[in-house]
């Protein structure tokens, strides 16, 4: 397996665009900047095979769609089967990931002990004030 693809975003409309999960086999490529042949390569498949995934002539298994997903750094084609399903695109969004919850939980940290530490500064100024 290759290496996972810098991030895309995908939106939703350009998912609704595609009438066929083929054409949304091509957008994932397109989207990352890649080549059919780039992507050819990363998969293991060969230009026919390929080509018949895009064309809707031929089935995609789960493990080469994933793969192509993790290549292109979108989830276009997965995007795609939810819209053609009738979910509402705009609503879903990915689990926090461990580290994500993490960093989540550190930054509220902080912002509580900043608060806090407004809070201190201010009665201390009231005492400096006071006295």
């Amino acid at each position: 397996m290759s290496q996972l693809g810098i991030p895309v975003e995908v939106t939703p409309q350009e998912v609704a665009r595609e009438s066929t999960l083929g054409g949304s086999i091509s957008l994932c490529a397109k989207a990352a900047g890649l080549m059919p042949k780039e992507v050819q390569d990363a998969l293991k498949a060969d230009r026919s095979q390929f080509s018949r995934w895009t064309d809707d002539k031929e089935g995609i298994t789960w493990s080469k769609l994933s793969a192509l997903m993790d290549v292109c750094g979108n989830d276009a084609p997965l995007l795609w089967m939810l819209n053609a399903r009738g979910y509402d695109l705009t609503s879903l969004r990915k689990r926090e990931t461990e580290t994500q919850r993490e960093l989540r939980e550190a930054r509220e940290e902080i912002e509580r002990l900043k608060q806090e530490r407004e809070v201190e500064r201010r009665l201390f100024r009231d005492l400096r004030a006071a006295a």
